[in-house]
């Protein structure tokens, strides 16, 4: 897995890179779908179909959604970061750089 602080090209001097965001989210969402307790559970807890998760990841904030869905649950998290050998605070770096990872969706205007 890449590290999502190193910059890249498209970033040029950023200290984040958003595509390496999106990838490990990809990757959480295939560990989530290949695991028969956690996909039934993030199925229930989005309110999302699993017919439409197709749909939905296409949506802004669907990627952080699904990162948060493990920070939310340090045994997946745990999981998904032996699975994958990242590190839990790259899974946060992560959420935060995806839109709607940041937390504004939460706060009034």
């Amino acid at each position: 897995m890449k590290d999502i602080t190193r910059p890249t090209s498209r970033t040029a001097g950023a200290t984040k890179s958003t595509p390496d965001a999106e990838t490990l989210a990809v990757s959480a969402l295939s560990f989530i779908a290949s695991d028969p307790v956690l996909m039934p559970r993030f199925l229930a807890m989005s309110g999302i179909e699993a017919s439409d998760i197709r749909r939905a990841a296409a949506e802004p904030g669907f990627l952080a959604g699904v990162l948060n869905f493990l920070l939310a649950h340090e045994p997946s998290l745990m999981a998904f970061c032996e699975a994958t050998g990242s590190d839990p605070a790259q899974v946060g770096r992560a959420a935060q750089m995806l839109p709607g990872g940041d937390g504004s969706f939460d706060r009034s205007t």
